[in-house]
C-alpha cells in the first residue's frame, strides 16, 4: 500500500467564493482546467489586495516547487477544476515556461484593466475571461470592482449597459447564477 506520500493526488473541485490555498501555506502546484482563480497578497494586518488572476490552462502553485509554500492566497471566482502539476511526476519545463508567459501577458492585460474607460476595463476583463465558445461566466460585481478598481455601482450598470446594447446577453449555464452566465457578442456583430 502506497504511503500518503506517495498516493496520486486527485483532481479537486472548488465552488466559487472557495479558497483553494492560504498565503503562507504548504502545497503543492495544479493546473487549472476550468475556472477563474483570484489571487490576493495578504499583508500583515490581514488586509488582502487584489494580485492577479489564473485561468484555464494556467499552473498555480509552482511557487511551492522553489519556495515550499505558497505566495498568494488564491479563491475560486468560478467553479474550478484542479488536476495535479506535474503529470506523471515530474516538472515539465516546456509547459511550466509556456504557463508562465501567458501569466506574464495576463499580468500586463490586467495592469491595463485598473486605467482608462470604466466600460473599456469592464469589457476588457469580460473578453479575458470569455472562453473558445464564446461563454463567460462572470465573478461577482465586488470581485470585478477589485480587478478594475472601479466601484460596485459602476460595475453593476455598466454590465446592464453591455446587455442593453447586445454586446454580452444572459445564457443558461448548468449550476451557473443566472445573473453571471452570458455569451459575448462576436466583434464583427
Amino acid at each position: 500500500m502506497p504511503s500518503p506520500h506517495n498516493r496520486p493526488r486527485q483532481a479537486r473541485q472548488a465552488a466559487p467564493g472557495a479558497e483553494i490555498h492560504a498565503a503562507g501555506s504548504e502545497g503543492k502546484a495544479w493546473r487549472v482546467s476550468e475556472g477563474v482563480i483570484r489571487f490576493d497578497h495578504v499583508a500583515a494586518d490581514g488586509q488582502a489586495a487584489f494580485a492577479s488572476l489564473a485561468i484555464a490552462g494556467d499552473i498555480i502553485g509552482c511557487e511551492t516547487l522553489l519556495l515550499g509554500c505558497y505566495t498568494f492566497r488564491a479563491t475560486a471566482l468560478t467553479h474550478c477544476r484542479l488536476d495535479p502539476w506535474p503529470e506523471g511526476g515530474s516538472a515539465d519545463n516546456a509547459t511550466l515556461l509556456a504557463s508562465l508567459s501567458r501569466a506574464q501577458q495576463r499580468a500586463a492585460d490586467l495592469v491595463a484593466l485598473r486605467g482608462g474607460q470604466a466600460s473599456d476595463r469592464v469589457l476588457g476583463l469580460i473578453r479575458l475571461l470569455t472562453d473558445p465558445n464564446g461563454r463567460v461566466v462572470l465573478p461577482t460585481r465586488q470581485d470585478i470592482a477589485d480587478i478594475t478598481a472601479l466601484r460596485f455601482e459602476t460595475i453593476s450598470r455598466i454590465v446592464k449597459q453591455l446587455e442593453r446594447s447586445a454586446v454580452i446577453r444572459p445564457i443558461r449555464l448548468d449550476g451557473v447564477h443566472a445573473t453571471r452566465s452570458f455569451a459575448l457578442a462576436s466583434p464583427a456583430g
